[in-house]
């Protein structure tokens, strides 16, 4: 059913909006005593653009009161949705940093608790493999239960895909058989060449910072790069945000990373997950100690 479908059932299920006026406490008793403004959802937030509905209603329910403060905060949750944990993810994360605004309803319309557990259970241990914990403001208890007025689930008959297309593969994260004299050639044609263990990662204007944790990195190669530049420096991931990088999946993993210096950024060309024995990290570490440009 479409969500707009499904809000419409709801209501007409409700015997008078006076019913409902003020039942939800999201953890800030005063966000609702504000007035709230509809607007039309941006092309620029990502996670919300081309869903079923166009006005979204400020504040919203994680407390943003302005669209920065959403664009700001919405990006870093599309690579969840990437992720496909979940058929619902979007839907659960949208009802929040977006709610519909109807013009027949003067409260935003919270997620059903069940919406929050499904979307948990599928997608909490993704994010734990990248060192996130569910985070306290998504706790499920705090939605109202499936028999108030709230978004519940896709029934299972009709889960439609995550994201209507697949998203791309970074082209950093490609997988690439390459011989000896090739991986040579990679390690040659860039300025650095480290092998890390990632710190945290996070998203700025599109593009995947990662703070690579300074114990765990062994330098291979640095041309026109300082170690102390490296001690303060991120690494980037280009267009990050619009594409899928499956080899960074543990953010626990160590990582072989190549790449340039571009505009005073570290720009990531090359990403591997390092895996201890295997025959092609052998022969990668066998071209390093040979290699000659």
């Amino acid at each position: 059913m479409h969500f707009t479908l499904i809000v419409t059932a709801l209501l007409g299920s409700v015997g008078s909006l006076d019913a409902v006026h003020g039942i939800y406490a999201f953890g800030q008793s005063d966000l609702f005593h504000k007035r709230s403004n509809c607007k039309a959802i941006p092309a620029s937030l990502l996670l919300c653009h081309d869903i079923e509905y166009t006005d979204m209603r400020l504040p919203n329910l994680l407390g943003h009161e302005t669209m920065k403060e959403v664009l700001q905060q919405a990006s870093s949750w599309i690579p969840l949705v990437q992720k496909q944990c979940h058929p619902d993810t979007r839907k659960f994360l949208c009802s929040l940093f977006a709610p519909v605004c109807l013009d027949d309803l003067d409260e935003s319309i919270q997620p059903c608790r069940s919406l929050c557990e499904g979307v948990r259970q599928g997608c909490a241990p993704v994010m734990s493999a990248f060192g996130f914990p569910w985070p306290d403001m998504l706790d499920c208890n705090r939605f109202p239960p499936d028999n108030d007025l709230c978004i519940p689930p896709a029934s299972t008959d009709n889960f439609a895909p995550v994201t209507k297309e697949v998203p791309k593969v970074c082209d950093a994260c490609q997988e690439k058989e390459e011989n000896d004299n090739e991986i040579v050639d990679s390690l040659c044609k860039n300025d650095f060449a480290l092998k890390i263990k990632v710190k945290e990662i996070s998203y700025m204007n599109g593009d995947t910072k990662i703070i690579p944790e300074s114990r765990s990195r062994t330098i291979y190669k640095l041309t026109g790069v300082t170690e102390r530049d490296m001690r303060r420096t991120a690494l980037w991931l280009r267009d990050g945000l619009y594409c899928t990088c499956d080899e960074m999946n543990d953010i626990n993993a160590a990582y072989l990373v190549m790449g340039q210096k571009m505009d005073g950024h570290l720009v990531i060309t090359s990403l591997k997950r390092w895996q201890r024995g295997q025959r092609e990290f052998k022969r990668i570490s066998r071209s390093i100690r040979k290699l000659q440009c």
